[in-house]
């Protein structure tokens, strides 16, 4: 249940056979280096941060409406304003709002529980109106009777005009954008929303980790990883490397665990004299995830902010290094939309100091006992890929709302919050197709794909007319 309540002749030959492999070589290097960024342990908003991940479906059915965006100099565009449905991985559904007006919608993105240090949330000093709304506004407020009531609203108000107010009144927060629905009565609730929002705080993580990097010497208890959750019960599963290397994952009392809950004190107990090696523990839990969280993605697909969620699984994961002597560093990166670039913590528990490098570059120093932050400049809109102590670590900064800059509407097809053309008269109707928005961030593998098929299929042809040839 929701909470409250997405010859020359042969030349030629031989060029075809040389084009096949190398389309079909670079096709499985794209697929490795895409599967290294989407593996869990890489991406620095999930690193001890946690949370859900989940693909976007599209607008939910009976739950947007018609309304017009106000640009600069009185010019309008009519979108399609309303609730998003996501479907998480591992189970479970989302609801959404949009919190990147703009910004056009990638169909299937996938997204991460993510917190608003990692979003234009950061900079936002009206982010805790949008949650506010979230909580006394559709679904969240499902009597919708009761909500139009409270609003002094005079007429019956439906699911459809209840979710195109609170995406309008949102976006006059997430982006300062003037948004009008269409309908009279919803045009009134988002009015009302707006000028009753009050600031909340950011609303914690579903499940994430203090300490999400520990790293010492062999022959030592190294932790501890701290697991903070609403969810009743946290399976924790270490990795084969641990189980390899004979290392343990225990409480406080050097007791080996195989759960946790909210405050558990985790620990890796790791043998004297074991070779030096790194591993990881999965950390995984069934929960609702709190109204207000911020979704991501690194598609750059419209940003999202969490208006319900039924039960769902959420992951986080802890990493440990461990080794006899030399630099021991455990490593944390987190996205910093404040200071504009990555912040890459470095704690060592070896011996000797440890350089930060990145791309050749060093970044500063942390020597033997020191804990010390240092940021990767990245610019908005910028992909970042790097490697460090062993950890490849890879996304895209996307700290801003197009709106920030561009006040007007985007001249693409539809933006982000549309689910398709507005038509005149729509109160939700019964499609969840997502905005045509130009070419996605999947075109240029699809088109590869494509390519490699067409290649393949006419080396095929040849390679069975040599054989029919030599049969005669």
């Amino acid at each position: 249940m929701f909470s409250a309540v997405h010859g020359p002749s042969a030349r030629k030959r031989g060029a075809l056979r040389l084009a096949t492999a190398a389309a079909v070589s670079g096709l499985v290097a794209a697929g490795a280096i895409a599967g290294a960024g989407a593996a869990f342990a890489d991406t620095p908003d999930q690193q001890g941060q946690g949370g859900a991940t989940a693909t976007i479906q599209g607008l939910e059915p009976g739950s947007f409406a018609d309304a017009t965006i106000i640009g600069k100099h009185g010019k309008e565009k009519d979108v399609s304003a309303g609730l998003f449905r996501m479907n998480v991985d591992g189970g479970g559904t989302l609801r959404t709002y949009c919190i990147d007006i703009h910004n056009p919608t990638q169909s299937d993105a996938k997204y991460r529980e993510t917190p608003w240090s990692g979003t234009s949330l950061a900079n936002n000093k009206d982010a805790g109106k949008i949650r506010w709304i979230l909580e006394n506004s559709y679904p969240q407020k499902n009597d919708l009777g009761q909500l139009a009531a409270a609003a002094g609203i005079k007429g019956k108000l439906n699911n459809a005009e209840a979710a195109a107010a609170t995406q309008a009144a949102i976006w006059h927060y997430s982006d300062g954008a003037t948004v009008k629905v269409k309908n009279d009565i919803g045009e009134k609730l988002a009015e009302w929303l707006i000028s009753n929002a009050k600031v909340v705080e950011e609303p914690k993580a579903s499940l994430t980790l203090d300490n999400a990097s520990v790293a010492g010497k062999s022959g030592s208890k190294l932790g501890p990883v701290t697991v903070h959750t609403n969810g009743d019960k946290v399976a924790v599963t270490p990795s084969e490397e641990l189980k390899a290397a004979g290392v343990k994952v225990v409480d406080k009392a050097g007791k080996v665990v195989t759960s946790a809950a909210n405050n558990s004190q985790l620990f890796f107990d790791v043998p004297a004299g074991a070779q030096p090696g790194a591993g990881a523990v999965r950390l995984s839990t069934t929960t609702q995830v709190p109204v207000g969280r911020a979704f991501a993605s690194d598609s750059k697909s419209q940003t999202q902010i969490l208006a319900g969620s039924s039960d769902s699984t959420v992951n986080a994961q802890a990493k440990v290094t461990w080794a006899k002597q030399g630099a021991i560093p455990a490593v944390t990166v987190k996205k910093d939309c404040a200071k504009g670039g990555v912040d890459i913590t470095v704690t060592n528990k070896g011996d000797e100091a440890y350089p930060v490098t990145v791309g050749g570059k060093t970044l500063g120093s942390v020597k033997p006992g020191e804990t010390k932050t240092v940021l990767f400049p990245v610019a908005e809109d910028e992909k970042y890929d790097f490697t460090i102590a062993g950890q490849h670590f890879s996304g895209t900064l996307d700290c801003k709302t197009t709106g920030t800059a561009t006040p007007t509407p985007s001249s693409k097809p539809s933006p982000a919050t549309a689910g398709g053309s507005s038509t005149s008269g729509n109160t939700g109707g019964t499609g969840t197709n997502l905005a045509e928005t130009g070419s996605s961030s999947a075109t240029p593998m699809i088109a590869g794909a494509a390519v490699v098929l067409v290649l393949l299929g006419g080396g095929a042809v040849f390679f069975l007319r040599k054989k029919r040839t030599a049969g005669h």
